[in-house]
């Protein structure tokens, strides 16, 4: 199965993908997760998407689409994956239907967290005050003025995926507001009603 998680930053995507990787045994596949690996690593990859991110900024699709190619070939993901975090752009979601298409896949299932933009807002302050207070450094990407620049390019880049897989049929909305349990309560819902295929969790 292949499971894309979908929302604006702070959504709460990479704690549900999380859970839904312990329950149901499948690989977690954040870009996220994957560009600060390579910027952790030093490579030439990590140090263009580092400048970029730094920014608030989205890194460019090749660099991405690159990234996802190389890590779906890892055993861990030969019985489906969850996407975190991709596709961020409409070129970006057409350059994922392609490579899953190469390999006889297809995305199965988008679910959207729907948020309130200002409820994100607080929380990525508190997020970058309960840092503060632990003396601890505040993530770039969670500076509250870098945020909003990301929620401006999520509304200018991303949000136009949505309509890309509405015409797919392929969106289910939960309710992102919910407590953490109640949002994997609704996603939960949501495998149960898709209509499986070969290699589906649920």
């Amino acid at each position: 199965m292949i499971l894309i998680l979908f929302g604006p930053p702070a959504a709460g995507k990479g704690t549900q993908a999380a859970r839904l990787k312990e329950a149901h045994k499948v690989a977690h596949l954040s870009t996220g997760d994957m560009l600060r690996a390579a910027i952790a690593q030093g490579t030439e990859v990590g140090k263009r998407a580092k400048a970029i991110m730094d920014k608030g900024e989205l890194v460019p699709d090749d660099i991405v689409v690159g990234i996802i190619g190389d890590r779906i070939k890892e055993p861990d993901c030969r019985n489906g994956f969850i996407l975190d975090g991709f596709p961020r752009t409409v070129n970006q979601a057409r350059a994922l239907d392609d490579l899953l298409k190469g390999r006889k896949l297809a995305v199965d299932v988008v679910v959207v967290i729907e948020v309130d933009e200002a409820a994100l807002i607080k929380r990525v302050e508190n997020r970058a005050n309960e840092a503060r207070a632990k003396g601890q450094p505040v993530r770039p990407d969670d500076d509250p003025e870098t945020f909003k620049k990301r929620l401006a390019v999520y509304r200018a880049e991303t949000a136009p995926v949505l309509p890309y897989y509405d015409a797919q049929g392929k969106t289910r909305r939960v309710d992102g507001m919910k407590s953490i349990d109640e949002v994997t309560a609704q996603i939960e819902a949501v495998l149960k009603a898709v209509k499986p295929r070969k290699g589906w969790f649920g």
